[in-house]
């Protein structure tokens, strides 16, 4: 289902839809585009977003410390920010474990 880069695609989500559910193809683009709307306004609100089978999308903040430039060896402070990070779910990591033997 991926392009011929390896990588899945919102294009390739839509031609999913379109293929295995029947929508059109202007349907299925905008089905894909209000899911993904609706995550990236939740996780600009702060919250978490869940997909049970899948993972967990998780916003954490970091607080401020020290870095260093590897090249200079330089520290530098580093501000404090919010991080998004994803966690599968232990269905979908089986599932990528399963696929890799």
């Amino acid at each position: 289902m991926t392009n011929d880069l390896g990588t899945l695609t919102r294009a390739d989500l839509a031609e999913a839809l379109h293929r295995e559910v029947g929508l059109s193809r202007s349907d299925s683009g905008e089905i894909v585009e209000q899911i993904l709307a609706c995550m990236c306004e939740s996780l600009s609100n702060g919250d978490n977003v869940k997909i049970s089978g899948f993972g967990t999308f998780v916003l954490r903040d970091k607080g401020e410390r020290v870095g260093r430039n590897p090249k200079t060896g330089v520290e530098v402070p580093i501000a404090p920010r919010r991080v998004l990070t994803f966690r599968a779910s232990q269905i979908m990591r089986e599932r990528i474990a399963a696929a890799h033997h």
